[in-house]
């Protein structure tokens, strides 16, 4: 284990999806205390004994949490924030996809699923974390969004429309920190950032079809050393920036 994240309590929504692992291993081989949430107990459970197992020491610990109810979201957020003392950092991996062939074919009820999945979870644990974040000295929220919301294609109409609006939101919760998180050098300590994917690829994915390229696909552990990395650079550096893990 490293000490680079020593003294770091960091929340990750959405930790047993694809990327949560990766990222939920480096957060913890890095020293900080993790808390990752999802709603299936007993893939929680599973990727808390994996986490400990990899990384003799880790402060790791799983919630259950439904990220549909903002109540339960806000009450998770305060009793972070209580029994620690502080909260640095609300890394939001809540994912979800649904398309079609045309644009002619776009299901409403896509959007349905995408707004719940991709949006609503994030305006609740955005809303839920921006005070424990200015608060804290060195606060940090990320989210994971997608190329398509910036070149949205005919039959992923629904998906980038949801990325997109995730996005602007996230921008908004930028400027809230701006305004609200200044050092005594008048620069921000909080930042909110969107890092940027075509799609994800994991080591089993890869193990799964060795003859696949998938082209312009971001590995699971470069998605981990950025977001491990946020910590590592000003506020005022990330605040409000996309970092790009695909070609623009």
């Amino acid at each position: 284990m490293s000490t680079r994240l020593e003294g770091k309590v960091i929340a990750v929504a959405g930790a047993s999806g694809l990327g949560g692992p990766a990222v939920v291993r480096r957060l913890a081989a890095d020293g900080a205390t993790v808390i990752a949430a999802d709603i299936d107990q007993q893939r929680l459970d599973s990727l808390v004994e994996s986490i400990r197992v990899a990384v003799p020491g880790a402060k790791v610990t799983g919630q259950v949490i439904d990220l549909l109810d903002p109540q339960e979201v806000h009450d998770w957020a305060d009793h972070l924030e209580a029994e620690h003392g502080h909260v640095d950092g609300l890394l939001h991996l809540v994912g979800g996809w649904r398309g079609s062939k045309t644009f002619f074919d776009s299901r409403i009820d896509d959007w349905d699923f995408l707004h719940d999945r991709v949006v609503r979870t994030l305006q609740h644990t955005s809303l839920a974390f921006q005070p424990a974040l200015v608060r804290s000295p060195a606060g940090r929220y990320a989210m994971v969004s997608a190329a398509a919301a910036h070149k949205p294609t005919a039959g992923g109409a629904a998906y980038a429309a949801a990325k997109a609006a995730t996005e602007a939101w996230t921008l908004a919760m930028a400027d809230s920190f701006k305004k609200e998180t200044t050092a005594d050098d008048g620069e921000p300590t909080a930042a909110a950032a969107i890092l940027v994917i075509k799609a994800l690829v994991s080591p089993e994915m890869r193990a799964d079809k060795p003859e696949a390229k998938f082209a312009g696909f971001t590995d699971t552990a470069d998605l981990a050393d950025t977001l491990a990395g946020l910590w590592d650079r000003p506020a005022a550096e990330l605040n409000g920036q996309h970092l790009w893990l695909t070609a623009r």
